[in-house]
C-alpha cells in the first residue's frame, strides 16, 4: 500500500503543472490575439490615411505645376482639391522624402479614388496627365498659336516665334509659308508642358503619319507634292463648307493648273490682303502685289492659306473629273456654287451674283 501512496503523491505535482500550462497557454494566445489586432487596426489605419480618396470633390481635379514652384506652392495647388486628412499624409510623405528637391512641372490629375501615396508617386515620378489638344483650322499662325497656347504651357509669342524660325522649319521639312500644313485639325493627346519645338515635331510626326503610301500616290498622280495638295486643300476649304462641292471645285482648280491658267482664286486675294471679312473681292483688290495673289501670280500660293481638315485634303485626291473651270456663288447665298465651262457662262453667273450683293447693299 505505500507503493500506491507514493504514487498517488507523485501524480498530484503533475497534474497542477498541466493546469498551469494551459493557462500560460491562453495568456499567449490572447496575447498574439490582441498584437494580431492592434496590428490590423493599425494595418487598415494606415492603409485608409495613405491610399483613401484624397479628392475632395466627385470628379477629377488638374494641378498645374510649374518650373518656379516650390514644395508650399505643391502643398497650396494640391489643397485646393483635396480632404484635410489626406492632404496631411500627403504633405508628411512629401516632406520626409527629396521631392522638394526635384518637383517636376506638369499637369497632374487627381482622379477620385487616387490616394495620398498615389499622389504623391504620380508627381515624385512626373507621370503627367496629357491634354487633349484640339488643333483648329485657322488661318494665319497667330491665331492658332493663340488657340493652343490657352490648352498648353507655351506661351502664344513662343509658339509664334517657333512657327517663323526658317531654320526650325527647314528641318521640319517644310518652310514658314507651309509650316502650318503640318498643323492637321484634330484632337491630339499631348504633354501640358511641351515646348513649342517639341510641338511642331509631334505636328510632323503626325503630318507624316496622315500621308499614307495610297495618299501620296494619288498626289503624285495629280502632279503635285503633298504640300501643294495641302496648299490646294485650303483653297477648297476657303471656297465652301458645302461636301458635295468640295472635290467639284477641287477639280475645277485642277484643270486651271493642267492648262497653266492663273488660278484667280477669291481667297487668296483675301488672305494676301488680311481681309478675311470681305464680302465682295472688288477690282481694286485683285492688283495687290503678294505672292498669294493668285490673280496676278501663276500657279498655286507659296504655302495653305489655312490648315485645311482631312476632307478637303481628301476632296483633292479624289476630285469630280469635269470641264468646269469657273465658278461664283449662287445668288441665293446658300452657301452653293454656280459652275461654269465657259467665260460667258461664268459672267452670266457673276451678273446675277452682283446684282444679288447689291439688292442686299452689300457693298464690300
Amino acid at each position: 500500500m505505500k507503493t500506491g501512496k507514493k504514487e498517488t503523491a507523485e501524480s498530484k505535482p503533475k497534474h497542477t503543472s498541466r493546469k498551469r500550462g494551459n493557462k500560460g497557454s491562453k495568456k499567449k494566445k490572447i496575447l498574439a490575439f490582441s498584437v494580431l489586432g492592434l496590428g490590423l487596426v493599425l494595418g487598415c489605419t494606415a492603409w485608409y490615411l495613405l491610399y483613401s480618396g484624397i479628392n475632395a470633390t466627385d470628379k477629377t481635379q488638374y494641378v498645374y505645376i510649374d518650373s518656379d514652384d516650390t514644395i508650399d506652392s505643391v502643398y497650396a495647388k494640391v489643397g485646393e482639391h483635396s480632404k484635410s486628412l489626406p492632404l496631411r499624409v500627403f504633405k508628411w510623405i512629401a516632406s520626409n522624402s527629396d521631392y522638394g528637391e526635384h518637383i517636376k512641372k506638369g499637369r497632374y490629375g487627381i482622379d477620385t479614388s487616387i490616394g495620398a501615396y498615389s499622389l504623391f508617386k504620380q508627381l515624385k515620378r512626373g507621370e503627367q496627365t496629357p491634354v487633349n489638344l484640339p488643333v483648329p483650322s485657322v488661318r494665319i499662325p497667330e491665331t492658332l498659336a493663340a488657340r493652343l497656347s490657352k490648352k498648353l504651357e507655351i506661351d502664344s509669342l513662343d509658339l509664334i516665334k517657333a512657327l517663323t524660325d526658317p531654320a526650325l522649319c527647314q528641318r521640319l521639312e517644310c518652310d514658314t509659308n507651309t509650316v502650318m500644313g503640318l498643323f492637321l485639325p484634330n484632337t491630339y493627346n499631348i504633354y501640358w508642358d511641351v515646348t513649342a519645338e517639341e510641338l511642331l515635331e509631334r505636328m510632323k510626326k503626325e503630318y507624316d503619319r496622315f500621308w499614307t503610301d495610297s495618299r501620296k500616290k494619288k498626289a503624285e498622280a495629280l502632279g503635285l507634292k503633298p504640300m501643294e495638295v495641302m496648299t490646294l486643300a485650303s483653297i477648297v476649304a476657303e471656297e465652301t463648307n458645302y461636301k458635295p462641292e468640295k472635290p467639284i471645285v477641287a477639280g475645277l482648280y485642277l484643270n486651271r493648273l493642267k492648262k497653266g491658267m492663273l488660278l484667280q482664286a477669291d481667297p487668296t486675294v483675301k488672305f494676301a490682303l488680311k481681309n478675311f471679312g470681305a464680302k465682295r473681292v472688288l477690282n481694286s483688290m485683285l492688283t495687290v502685289d503678294n505672292p498669294y495673289n493668285t490673280y496676278r501670280y501663276e500657279g498655286l500660293p507659296p504655302g495653305p492659306i489655312r490648315n485645311p481638315e482631312q476632307d478637303n485634303v481628301d476632296a483633292v485626291l479624289d476630285y469630280t473629273q469635269h470641264d468646269y473651270l469657273y465658278m461664283c456663288a449662287k445668288e441665293t447665298f446658300d452657301g452653293t456654287h454656280n459652275f461654269a465651262k465657259t467665260m460667258a457662262e461664268h459672267e452670266a453667273n457673276a451678273r446675277r451674283y452682283a446684282q444679288a450683293l447689291n439688292e442686299r447693299g452689300i457693298k464690300k
